[in-house]
């Protein structure tokens, strides 16, 4: 019987086994005859593969595979959970997807484990593999399939913002980009850069970051104008005019434009001078100095004064890192680095195409040109696609030889630099974090490691707006995708031991439902977390705390879980059925982790807390305006978020909040 004819024989007699029978099957009739009779070894492996893709088809699916339109589009691989696990793009549909199902596919270990996975294949048709790039990029972002390569991105990336549709426009720091008239600069991998680059821009570009009404009338000016950080339009010590200018001048420079800004300052300054506007004159003079020292902190690397972006990428061990040069008129005016996840067993060319799209989807601004280390995959398509976001055509070069090439190698070795010094620093933290579980692990006498650590604390002001609050570590690390808070409902008065059980009560009733639901095939997305039991539970209190904690325990069956609470006064930990508390070595790691636990939990309590009463104090407030009700209220609350930016705020602003009318919004502001 020929091979070909086996394998059928394989698929026929496999239907509905088991994998340990299947594997048998795959042994017995194959793989020991192969051994026995055959001794070439490239023969040997070619049936082995061969015997390994077929094992990998999937039969259920074949129908599936069939009915794929051949058009232009983006497909969804869904899970048995229906969690989005993959998102692709392809000019064939039924082309693209079948082809994870070939042998040479097979050859990679994530794309067998991603077909293994699939339970279902969605696909949207698009007009054209440019339609089907944009939504691809918008599916990443909201699904975060974890077979995609992703821009590791917990929040979203800091931007510099500039209300240029305001008569005086401010600058602030913002984590979305929106069309509202305003420019944005980014995006930033680190809030704190931002803030450094703002403060070095206030020096050179003294601008406004308040909310209140400029009308040029006020008596007095806040702090930052007597400290030169600020020109004082409010109390019309700057013309709109000059205000503006200044703004310009402030984005020219953000934009790279130095040579120009320094020009047009010099203007000013020999113009206010011959005025006799010395004092006027001296400020622009040491505006001038400040951005001649940041200019010479400059490097020029191109005399032709072309705007570039040059993008390299390293990786070692499934990690990544993608190094961005930004270059503005030939000069290198920043850097920025990415951390790419999902990288592992993918080709450099996809890598690339994956970081551009994703990186330029959220990038301010696109420039002419784009060097590259490689050739990546789409690059018509992905052109075509930066074309519509910059408005002119846009370039993906590879530069072979010359001062474009040596940009290249230098963002190559950054990359590698970078990537190594991260390494560094996690493989540090990890070290860090391994002795310290280790050591509550003998400390508490527990059977294991404490991979998982739940946190608990309860926040209230003699028992108003009381809150609970569950923080998780796993492995040393606080993980806040799996933080919960809750609003205590069936406990009157100050008792934190009633507050903490509710809390512990409602946490493991979900984990009891989460296990049944499992337990019966039907787990849900939502209540998978809460299955996760933790290794190691910490409480914020002594002994009393600590009792009211097993009682729950006791209730759902759940005894067997390890418990200790911490006290504040001398850091100790008290155990169940122990006398007296374990007391961790000062300068102990493990003793540093129970503390970080400790107070994230507290933080986590306080900050729902006060935003609780402050919300609770703001509606109490509003709520005394003639003609606001419940409906406008919240629409305030949404759009403002605080008392102050309500009073802050102009009669258009007000009137613009959905909901509102002028009348409504002059009461407003009377009453405020």
């Amino acid at each position: 019987m020929g091979f070909f004819s086996e394998t059928q024989l394989f698929s026929t007699r496999t239907a509905g086994c088991s994998p340990e029978e299947a594997s048998r099957f795959i042994w017995v009739n194959w793989i020991a005859p192969i051994t026995f009779y055959v001794n070439e070894w490239d023969v040997w492996h070619w049936t082995l593969s061969c015997v390994i893709i077929e094992a990998m088809k999937r039969p259920d699916l074949k129908e599936l595979l069939d009915s794929l339109p051949t058009k232009p589009g983006v497909y969804l691989m869904v899970d048995k959970y229906t969690t989005v696990i993959y998102v692709g793009k392809a000019i064939n549909l039924r082309a693209r997807v079948r082809s994870y199902f070939h042998r040479s596919a097979q050859e990679w270990a994530k794309t067998r484990q991603l077909v293994h996975r699939i339970a279902n294949i969605e696909f949207i048709v698009t007009g054209s593999e440019l339609e089907a790039l944009v939504l691809e990029s918008t599916l990443i972002k909201r699904h975060k399939p974890r077979f995609n390569v992703r821009l590791k991105d917990d929040k979203r990336y800091p931007y510099i913002k500039i209300t240029l549709q305001e008569n005086f426009p401010s600058v602030a720091v913002t984590r979305q980009m929106m069309d509202d008239g305003a420019r944005y600069y980014g995006p930033y991998t680190s809030v704190e850069a931002v803030h450094q680059t703002l403060d070095l821009l206030r020096r050179m570009f003294p601008y406004l970051n308040c909310k209140r009404e400029i009308t040029g009338q006020d008596t007095r000016p806040c702090l930052y104008y007597h400290i030169k950080r600020c020109g004082g339009p409010c109390i019309g010590a700057v013309s709109r005019e000059d205000y503006r200018a200044t703004i310009k001048q402030l984005c020219d420079f953000l934009e790279g434009k130095a040579d120009q800004v320094l020009a047009e300052m010099n203007e000013r300054m020999n113009a206010a001078a011959q005025k006799w506007q010395f004092e006027k004159a001296a400020q622009l003079r040491d505006q001038i100095r400040a951005v001649d020292k940041v200019i010479e902190r400059q490097r020029v690397v191109s005399l032709t004064k072309v705007d570039q972006d040059v993008i390299a990428f390293a990786r070692e061990d499934g990690q990544a890192c993608a190094q961005v040069f930004f270059i503005r008129r030939g000069r290198l005016i920043g850097r920025e680095y990415f951390i790419l996840e999902g990288a592992e067993e993918k080709n450099e060319r996809k890598v690339m195409a994956s970081f551009l799209k994703q990186f330029y989807d959220k990038a301010a601004y696109v420039p002419p040109e784009i060097l590259l280390p490689h050739e990546v995959d789409e690059a018509l398509v992905i052109e075509q696609w930066l074309r519509t976001r910059r408005g002119t055509k846009v370039a993906l070069r590879v530069p072979r030889r010359g001062k474009k090439r040596e940009l290249v190698r230098m963002a190559v070795e950054n990359a590698a630099e970078t990537l190594s010094h991260l390494r560094a620093q996690w493989l540090a933290d990890e070290s860090q974090h391994t002795v310290a579980l280790a050591e509550l692990q003998e400390a508490l006498n527990l059977p294991g490691p404490p991979t998982r650590i739940e946190g608990y604390d309860i926040s209230n002001i003699q028992g108003t707006a009381a809150t609970g609050s569950m923080v998780v570590f796993v492995k040393g690390v606080a993980r806040k995708s799996d933080y919960r808070r809750f609003r205590i409902k069936s406990v009157a008065g100050s008792n934190d031991f009633a507050m903490m059980q509710e809390v512990l009560r409602r946490r493991f009733k979900r984990a009891v439902k989460a296990r049944e639901e499992k337990a019966a095939g039907q787990p849900g997305s939502k209540s998978e977390k809460w299955s996760i039991m933790p290794d190691l539970i910490l409480i914020d209190g002594g002994k009393g705390q600590l009792n009211s904690v097993l009682e729950v325990l006791e209730e759902y069956g759940l005894d067997d879980l390890p418990v200790a609470g911490l006290a504040k006064k001398h850091e100790e930990l008290f155990l169940p059925g122990q006398p007296k508390p374990v007391i961790l070595p000062r300068g102990s790691q493990g003793l540093f982790l129970v503390q970080r636990v400790r107070d994230e939990s507290h933080r986590f309590a306080v900050t729902h807390h006060r935003s609780i009463r402050r919300k609770a104090g703001l509606a109490s407030q509003l709520d005394s305006v003639p003609g606001i009700g419940p409906k406008r209220r919240a629409a305030l609350l949404k759009q403002f978020g605080s008392l102050d930016a309500i009073r802050a705020a102009g009669l258009e602003e007000l009137t613009a909040v959905p909901g509102m009318t002028e009348k409504a919004a002059q009461a407003i502001r009377d009453f405020l």
